[in-house]
């Protein structure tokens, strides 16, 4: 993946009328969340990320910007649990992020002023999704890095929606489109909608004057 037209993507929202910047709040669920990530690794114009059940890896595809590769997350397939004869769980197929090699594949985050907020499930089965977050902000913390806060949510899977939308805790792999595990409980899922949406808008408004996210 090509990362060279993205910084003037990022351009565009700060050429509206509307817009009084100086930065561009971002959100992203899943892939795109390892996207918004990287993105504010690399882009001074970044204030704010928000990560439903993200990577702090690059996935599926290698990430090439300026003279720097970063290569994509190794995953084995062979580790995919068979739940039944027609459901998956591949929670346990990409390489771990912390660890040789996988460690080749993570994202530069102290290389970023902006302001992370993880909002994680616990139990995601398509991403580590708190392990990341956790070990990402113990490697920032250690550079003297403050500028992050994960919330993480008991019962609640891969699916991260905004409140009032249902939960599937089944559906197709977003990689793979097989019939998988993606987590959740209904009555954690519902909490964790209720209590961290309204979390979200305020952070991006507070670090960039005024709400102009990209939503992936």
């Amino acid at each position: 993946m090509v990362f060279c037209k993205l910084p003037a993507l990022c351009s565009v929202p700060l050429q509206e009328p509307a817009v009084k910047g100086p930065g561009v709040g971002l959100l992203g669920c899943s892939k795109g969340a390892d996207l918004c990530l990287t993105m504010a690794a690399f882009l001074k114009n970044i204030t704010a990320v928000v990560s439903l059940n993200g990577p702090v890896a690059v996935t599926i595809y290698p990430l090439c910007y300026k003279d720097k590769t970063i290569p994509a997350l190794p995953i084995d397939e062979q580790q995919v649990k068979i739940i039944d004869s027609n459901l998956l769980d591949y929670s346990d197929i990409p390489a771990d992020a912390f660890q040789a090699p996988g460690n080749q594949s993570l994202i530069p985050l102290e290389k970023t002023e902006a302001q992370l907020l993880f909002i994680v499930g616990q139990d995601d089965h398509v991403v580590k999704s708190e392990y990341y977050a956790t070990e990402a902000c113990k490697l920032l913390q250690a550079q003297g890095k403050e500028n992050f806060q994960i919330l993480s949510y008991p019962g609640t899977g891969h699916c991260f929606d905004p409140p009032f939308f249902p939960l599937y805790s089944i559906g197709s792999h977003p990689i793979f489109h097989k019939r998988a595990v993606l987590g959740g409980e209904l009555r954690a899922y519902s909490k964790a909608q209720a209590h961290s949406w309204p979390r979200i808008q305020p952070l991006i408004k507070l670090v960039t004057c005024k709400m102009h996210s990209y939503i992936s």
